[in-house]
């Protein structure tokens, strides 16, 4: 069986629809040829700096790499995906991180993934600079040209001059080579979580021939998919340091679709998002969630954008509530809305898809190929109609691990029942009809008088309301309780709504015991660029109250 590293995707995507267009931001556009050169310069300047594969994957743990790292500290603006992909051709592992990092956080991640190289953008050359002092003296320092007009850190290179340099030799590359995408999870530092890019492949980016069920065979294959699909353009409004951005647009090019960035590449900007799928006819979104969601659809009263070109809208990494769903479906007859789940850990596990004339709902999610559910004691695997609320799990293509953290590897990826599966720690429910019934990370479920409640459940329950905005619940000490539940609420502008109909929401969707017992508005609830709830900021506000 043939297995498939990332940059071989490419270039046979590349070599089948050579002049079609890659990558669109504001002015400029890339073919799939210009796009696989331009990288494999990238990768051939990292090797001549001495960077790439030092170990074979066979003689390394789970939580080990063999393989030098490259931070990406970068914006959505085309040097993202060029630099991974070169990264890629030369045989080292890139990973993300976070833009607003403060300099120790900055340098906790760069010295936790052992990096060799830091590729940036000017305007955060000044964060490089604050570590400086802590990296190794050989990093190898690559500045991204940018709109900042900010001068040349010293012992930087030009990212211009880099994409000049001989290529790489993109046929050493292998399905071992590494993927790495840090996580922050909901608790804990980030880590570095390692797959196999020949996993990757088929776990996270769809790589199977969904047809007739089974992976692909040969690079030929792949090529002619891209030759014989239609090509469609995909824009994701998510920053490329969220791994479910990276994944759409990995996966747009493997199947030879045209990646298009928003016109503003340093925020999340709905209007920009608006404006660019109107004047380059995307077809695709994806965002995260409804902290995506929201400021799109009120954009959309004020911004005479063309929208006619989208069929499909894709949330991924946060939940999309029901009730946006149909404002969506109301708003753009024909739109069909995946909901999608999966983690750094699994990939993709499932979808929930709500399509044209359709009842949208949300957290329940017909499993992937691999999906499953755990028993809570790990002891086994449950089967379609079990009663037991387990574990969200996946079989067969998974990561090989955390980087440097052999105790948690062991833990998220247990052998149960002969097979290794991923258990990031979401709590589930496998319902009689296959699907499954997605309650919500264990580590913020609240326990509250010898009952769980899952924050995502009621927060879900409370965006029913439509006076609500945005909401976050979670739990704080209670003497009566243990602990109870709180929400912390943003409501619309000028909206006039008391507690008591806020908490009312819930009824019909919750039993009552896991009602709020205390709602906190808010003017803002805080989330990452990637739109994840910020849990310990609310649990810190929550206790304060």
């Amino acid at each position: 069986m043939t297995e498939f590293n990332l940059i071989g995707v490419l270039a046979a995507v590349a070599d089948a629809v050579s002049d079609r267009e890659a990558l669109v931001h504001r002015n400029q556009r890339w073919t799939f040829r210009q796009l696989i050169d331009r990288s494999a310069s990238v990768g051939g300047f990292l090797s001549a700096q001495g960077l790439g594969c030092h170990r074979d994957r066979a003689g390394l743990a789970g939580h080990e790499k063999g393989q030098d790292a490259v931070a990406l500290l970068l914006h959505n603006h085309p040097a993202y995906l060029e630099a991974m992909l070169g990264c890629f051709a030369a045989r080292t592992a890139p990973f993300n991180v976070n833009h607003r990092y403060v300099a120790e956080e900055l340098e906790y991640v760069v010295a936790d993934a052992g990096a060799r190289a830091i590729v940036f953008d000017g305007q955060l050359a000044p964060n490089v600079a604050e570590i400086r002092r802590s990296l190794p003296d050989d990093v190898v320092l690559i500045q991204v040209e940018d709109d900042s007009g900010a001068d040349l850190l010293p012992g930087a290179e030009w990212y211009s001059v880099v994409t000049q340099h001989p290529p790489a030799a993109i046929d050493d590359c292998s399905p071992d080579d590494l993927y790495m995408l840090y996580t922050g999870g909901t608790t804990g530092q980030p880590k570095g979580v390692l797959w196999r890019q020949a996993d990757f492949f088929v776990g996270a980016l769809g790589g199977f021939n969904r047809g007739e069920d089974r992976e692909f065979e040969s690079y030929d294959e792949l090529a002619e998919r891209a030759r014989t699909g239609t090509p469609s353009r995909w824009l994701t409004a998510a920053p490329f340091m969220h791994g479910a951005a990276q994944w759409i647009a990995l996966q747009a090019f493997s199947l030879g679709h045209t990646v298009v960035l928003s016109d503003e590449p340093t925020r999340f900007d709905p209007t920009s998002v608006l404006d660019t799928i109107g004047r380059e006819r995307v077809a695709n979104l994806q965002i995260v969630g409804d902290a995506f969601a929201r400021p799109l659809l009120h954009a959309m009263t004020t911004d005479d954008a063309d929208l006619s070109s989208l069929k499909m809208l894709i949330s991924g990494g946060a939940p999309l509530s029901a009730g946006l769903k149909q404002t969506f479906s109301d708003t753009f007859p024909g739109l069909l809305i995946r909901d999608s789940i999966g983690s750094s850990e699994t990939g993709v596990q499932g979808r929930n898809d709500t399509r044209p004339d359709g009842t949208a709902s949300t957290g329940v999610f017909e499993p992937s190929r691999g999906a499953l559910v755990v028993a809570a004691d790990f002891g086994r695997v449950l089967e379609p109609g079990d009663p037991e609320i387990g574990w969200f799990g996946m079989v067969g293509r998974v990561p090989l691990g955390y980087l440097g953290d052999a105790e948690k590897t062991e833990r998220t990826f247990p052998v149960i029942d002969g097979e290794r599966i991923a258990v990031p720690g979401d709590r589930a429910q496998w319902l009689e009809d296959g699907r499954i019934d997605v309650l919500g990370r264990d580590s913020v479920t609240i326990n509250s008088g010898g009952e769980k409640i899952f924050a995502e459940e009621v927060e879900a329950a409370l965006k029913v309301n439509p006076a609500v905005w945005d909401v976050i619940v979670c739990g704080r000490p209670s003497e009566r309780w243990g602990s109870e539940v709180v929400a912390l609420v943003h409501l619309h502008a000028g909206a006039t709504v008391t507690d008591d109909e806020l908490v009312s929401a819930c009824e019909g969707h919750l039993a009552r015991y896991k009602w709020p017992k205390l709602v906190i508005r808010v003017d803002e609830v805080r989330r990452s660029p990637s739109g994840k709830p910020d849990y310990g900021w609310a649990k810190e506000i929550a206790a304060a109250h």
